[in-house]
C-alpha cells in the first residue's frame, strides 16, 4: 500500500524557515523522480519543486528559486524527500504535499500546513 506522509509544517513569521519531510513507502520510490506540491486556500494545487531519482537534477518554480531546496534520501530501501524553505513569504502559505514528479501521482497524503504570517 502506497503511503506518503508529510510533516514539518507550522506557523512561522515572514523571513523564517521550515524544513518539511515526506516519508514515501509502499512502492519503489527510490527509482522515481519526486516533488513537492502546494495548495493555497481557494486555489488549485501547484507544482513547486522536483528532484530526479538520483538527486542529480532539480527543478524549482520561479517563485521559490533561491529560497527553497529539495533533497532526498534513498537509503535503506526507504525514500524520504525534504524541502528546506528559507526566507518564507506570506504567499507561501499553503498545504504542502509530496508525490511523484512528472507522472501520474499516487494517492495524495494528508499534507502538512505551512502558514507564514506577515
Amino acid at each position: 500500500q502506497v503511503q506518503l506522509v508529510e510533516s514539518g509544517g507550522g506557523l512561522v513569521q515572514a523571513g523564517g524557515s521550515l524544513r518539511l519531510s515526506c516519508a514515501a513507502s509502499g512502492r519503489t520510490f527510490s527509482s522515481s523522480a519526486m516533488g513537492w506540491f502546494r495548495q493555497a486556500p481557494g486555489k488549485e494545487r501547484e507544482s513547486v519543486t522536483g528532484i530526479s531519482w538520483s538527486g542529480a537534477s532539480t527543478y524549482y518554480v520561479d517563485s521559490v528559486k533561491g529560497r527553497f531546496t529539495i533533497s532526498r534520501d534513498n537509503a535503506n530501501a526507504k525514500t524520504t524527500v525534504y524541502l528546506q524553505m528559507n526566507s518564507l513569504k506570506p504567499e507561501d502559505t499553503a498545504v504542502y504535499y509530496c508525490n511523484l514528479w512528472g507522472r501520474s501521482p499516487e494517492a495524495w497524503g494528508q499534507g502538512t500546513q505551512v502558514t507564514v504570517s506577515s
